[in-house]
């Protein structure tokens, strides 16, 4: 049925878009590693608007304990400063008047299991999205009836959604797995 198979579209593009948010907030929490992508979000005034940080200035990873933060204009650098004391990273800014430096600390193994039960969240939050995605989906499906569509190609419809599902919320296992090793590992 060619309905069904638009309702079978829409939902793998939504899951697919899911699944990408999903990898998204799984970014921003950090292993140990410096990344540039932790300050994603980081929002810095500048001229009495609050922007994004990588709007105002540049970040690197000169190494793997440490960010670099070169302001466009020196005169941004406490206000730079000023957004990363006040953000929830735990981070310590320090700078030689030209750059600001975040030294990335070690993760000790209480940190590394709380950011695993953080992992753990968002995962649980990606899967529900891919459920109601599915919920959506057959109620979609099953209105069709009354469009004179068969009870088996209905089944047959919801039993599709059910194996996208299936495949997506094994994704998401794989993903978990893979995070839960990268932090777990020293």
């Amino acid at each position: 049925m060619e309905e069904i198979e638009l309702y079978l579209e829409d939902a793998r593009d939504t899951m697919e878009k899911a699944l990408k948010h999903l990898n998204i907030e799984l970014s921003k929490i950090r292993a140990g590693k410096a990344s540039p992508s932790m300050l994603d979000g980081l929002q810095v005034e500048y001229y009495g608007v609050n922007s994004p940080l990588n709007n105002v200035a540049s970040i690197t990873t000169p190494d793997a304990r440490t960010i670099a933060i070169k302001p466009f204009e020196k005169k941004m650098i406490a206000e730079i400063e000023k957004a990363i004391r006040n953000s929830n990273l735990g981070l310590s800014p320090t700078n030689d008047g030209e750059n600001i430096r975040l030294n990335i600390p070690p993760l000790t193994e209480e940190r590394r299991r709380d950011l695993v039960k953080k992992v753990k969240q968002e995962i649980e939050v990606g899967k529900v999205n891919i459920r109601n995605i599915r919920k959506d989906t057959n109620d979609d499906i099953r209105k069709l009836t009354k469009e004179g569509v068969s009870e088996d190609d209905v089944k047959k419809g919801e039993e599709r959604v059910q194996k996208l599902t299936d495949g997506f919320i094994a994704k998401i296992d794989s993903i978990f797995v893979a995070k839960e090793q990268d932090i777990m590992s020293v």
